[in-house]
């Protein structure tokens, strides 16, 4: 096949909308319209959490339109003092435009908010076939359209007069291309519209659905008491072991962090019950994130103090946080000045200060109150002591099967001190000296490290009887616990498993990327049951970090860290609209693991809570054979530079 020609020509500027619309799945949820009509209710719940709103009206026709209406200030109409068009037509067809930015400045509409990137209701109009804006401001209501996926902007006109009321009405109607259902599902439409009710005490969230009939049924939500009712509701007939405990904790000026940084929580201890549920400005973080991990580690800190305090933990056993937090139930909002979330659809929150904020906020009132309720705390502490048993007593069953053996584990692994298999970690580390730092980060009751020497045997066509011949090959099975197995065998082989993780941690670079695949095709190929039950994974440590210099008292140096030069240009962009110089930036980039900081390599590759791995699965085992075959066998050379002609473009190298 002729292969066209790669010229100046080849390039092609996406402008406007058109990002959206020609990758939607970079922007929202494709699965249905439900993501793209949140966006335009997060905007309605911005305005309440702002305190300017009181009533959030949703309603549902039957020609899979939907309308979300507020009482809140109304979208500016008048023209942007730079762009000299209708901020309204701004904020519906012009990407990373909004009134979220500038929070640190003063000059954002919004203290705190969902919105970060000025792209939600933009996304709204890229993949709506048509969008009704109308805004009831300074005693005016004024009427705007946009059509066709936001190619068509109608007129804004004035269509009378509002009197007093203010707000928002926006109508949309998706556009059934784009989705894999048109409709919007109502089940998760209602639990996020009662998630909002929650989290703003007081305000009316209302839910009209068109019948058949041309009528709508209602629904209703109102918390005045916020997260405690609504535990206390989700936990109605179950036997509460302890009383609710809810609070709140904000900055104020005299803080280290930005005034009204914070979160509010509410948690418990039930009888077969599970409840977790957590938010950050109003979002529902369902993929939970570093908020979540705060509040975990304040509750185990406050525990742990409170058993010490009261020297209540038995000889020989010593806590970890599952024990603690393992059976809690809690509904977790929290407020961060400027959030930094996993993805557009905003589903884990990454951002590494929201640790150290909720669990500062969170466990000195904590570890009060279990004082002054010194039989609730002591009920908090059986349970968490009886879980420790438990697992401590599994742990020895464990160790019966797995002594049993005779092989000496290799003298090069930094073993962990836990017995827990579900809990311990072994990291495959790239060279010694990066081995170096990893020991000098890890957590040594659950993380081992297992440094290797060069680059593991290309083990795709070795005969399993021959592997041990490669002594890296050998030292990872020994290590493990587990020998080399074919896909068909039982799961009696992991039977003597000795981690329940193995991360593969390797320099963000070429040769970084070909020890990955080495390793990789070292499991799919000998120890596939280990990629089947998801043991396997892969550290992200970073090719970047970006120094920001402190801004006044209130606001401390940060560091930030990025994967790729794709991250690195989002967190300047960022930096740079938060007002910041580019010669203030200082930008610094790392050779290998091993010239990381031991409190860096922890930061962004161990610690769970901060830390980027993803698990490796198999979805399609056939394709991914054929695959491995072509790119790891030895007698594919012919085929390898074929595929390299046809899709070597696709491979993002760093030469």
């Amino acid at each position: 096949m002729a292969q066209k020609n790669y010229d100046e020509s080849s390039f092609r500027v996406l402008k406007g909308l058109e990002p959206v619309r020609e990758r939607p799945g970079m922007y929202t949820r494709t699965d249905s319209p439900c993501h793209m009509v949140q966006e335009v209710i997060d905007n309605a719940a911005d305005e309440a959490l702002a305190g300017f709103a009181k009533n959030i009206h949703v309603a549902v026709f039957r020609d899979g339109s939907v309308s979300v209406t507020d009482d809140g200030r109304g979208i500016p109409v008048g023209p942007h003092p730079v762009e000299k068009i209708p901020v309204v037509v701004l904020a519906y067809t012009v990407l990373h435009a909004g009134g979220k930015f500038d929070k640190k400045s003063g000059n954002s509409a919004y203290a705190f908010s969902g919105g970060l990137h000025g792209v939600g209701v933009a996304v709204t109009t890229a993949l709506s076939t048509r969008v009704e804006v109308e805004v009831r401001r300074e005693g005016k209501i004024h009427q705007i359209h946009f059509a066709d996926g936001g190619r068509e902007i109608g007129e804004l006109i004035e269509a009378g007069s509002a009197g007093k009321a203010t707000g928002t009405r926006v109508r949309v109607w998706p556009d059934g291309r784009y989705f894999d259902s048109p409709k919007v599902p109502m089940a998760e439409l209602e639990r996020l519209l009662r998630s909002k009710a929650v989290l703003l005490p007081g305000v009316k969230v209302m839910l009209d659905v068109q019948q058949a009939d041309g009528s709508f049924a209602r629904q209703e939500w109102r918390y005045q008491d916020g997260l405690s009712g609504y535990l206390r509701e989700a936990a109605e007939g179950v036997q509460a072991l302890v009383p609710i405990y809810t609070a709140e904790a904000y900055a104020d000026e005299e803080s280290d962090y930005a005034p009204g940084e914070g979160a509010a929580w509410a948690f418990g201890w039930f009888d077969g019950l599970q409840v977790s549920e957590s938010y950050v400005n109003l979002i529902p973080t369902v993929a939970g994130g570093t908020h979540e991990s705060g509040l975990r580690g304040g509750v185990f800190e406050a525990v742990k103090n409170f058993i010490e305090h009261h020297s209540l933990l038995p000889k020989g056993v010593k806590l970890q946080q599952e024990d603690v937090c393992g059976r809690m139930s809690f509904v977790l909002s929290a407020r961060i000045l400027d959030p930094q979330f996993q993805g557009q659809v905003k589903e884990k929150l990454n951002s590494r200060e929201a640790v150290k904020l909720v669990s500062s906020m969170l466990l000195h009132p904590f570890e009060a109150w279990l004082n002054q309720n010194v039989e609730f705390g002591k009920a908090i502490a059986d349970i968490a002591i009886k879980q420790a048993q438990s697992r401590l007593k599994d742990a020895q069953k464990v160790e019966k099967r797995k002594s049993s053996g005779v092989a000496v584990l290799p003298g090069k692994l930094s073993d962990c001190e836990s017995e827990n298999i579900a809990d311990n970690e072994l990291y495959l580390v790239e060279g010694d000296s990066a081995g170096g730092s990893a020991k000098l980060a890890r957590d040594r009751e659950t993380q081992a490290i297992l440094p290797l020497r060069g680059k593991v045997q290309n083990s795709w066509e070795i005969d399993a009887n021959r592997l041990f011949a490669n002594a890296e090959i050998h030292d990872i099975s020994v290590a493990l616990g587990v020998d080399p197995h074919a896909p068909e065998a039982m799961d009696a082989v992991l039977a003597n498993l000795r981690y329940g993780k193995i991360i593969i941690m390797a320099d963000a670079d070429v040769d970084g990327s070909h020890i990955q695949t080495l390793l990789l095709t070292l499991f799919l190929r000998h120890f596939p049951k280990l990629v089947d039950s998801g043991h396997v994974w892969v550290a992200l440590p970073p090719l970047f970090r970006v120094d920001v210099p402190a801004q006044g008292k209130k606001r401390p140096a940060r560091r930030f860290y990025a994967l790729d030069d794709g991250e690195l240009i989002a967190i300047r962009d960022r930096l740079l609209k938060e007002g910041y110089r580019e010669e203030q930036l200082e930008v610094g980039r790392f050779k290998g693991l091993g010239e990381m900081l031991p409190a860096q390599l922890k930061e962004t590759a161990m610690d769970p809570a901060t830390r980027r791995v993803l698990p490796v699965t198999l979805d399609a085992v056939e394709e991914a054979t054929r695959l491995f075959d072509l790119l790891m066998g030895k007698g594919e050379a012919s085929g390898r530079r074929a595929w390299m002609e046809a899709k070597g473009n696709l491979v993002e190298a760093d030469l």
